[in-house]
């Protein structure tokens, strides 16, 4: 599954794409901004899309908005990362589209295995 992980923090993106390639398999692409993920999708649709709430240049429920407009990404499933995972935050996320909320730190394994639990193989049958 070819993934799209977005988050300004390049030291949660290397552990996050490490992990979801090592552990999970899949393709990974990254941006740290809105602008960047708007670009990324353009050049190559994601099957899912790992989404940090708060980028520098938008909030993740906005850019989750953007992103479904994009051709093609309307039922891409969306997970967000935050490290405010309370159950009123969870549930603002998921009414806003997301797949699931991942709260910030994260274990590395756990987080390939909830990603996977999450959004299981789009593509797949």
């Amino acid at each position: 599954m070819r993934l799209l992980l977005i988050d300004d923090d390049p030291e949660i993106l290397l552990v996050a794409r490490l992990a979801l390639e090592k552990f999970g398999g899949h393709e990974v692409d990254s941006a740290s901004s809105a602008a960047e993920a708007i670009e990324a999708v353009r050049a190559r649709a994601p099957d899912a899309i790992v989404l940090d709430v708060l980028l520098p240049d938008a909030r993740g429920p906005e850019l989750l908005g953007r992103l479904r407009r994009e051709p093609g990404l309307a039922a891409v499933p969306v997970v967000f990362l935050t490290g405010k995972a309370d159950d009123a935050r969870v549930a603002e996320l998921v009414s806003a589209g997301a797949a699931g909320v991942i709260g910030k730190p994260f274990d590395p394994l756990a987080l390939a295995a909830e990603v996977e639990r999450l959004v299981g193989d789009p593509g797949g049958p």
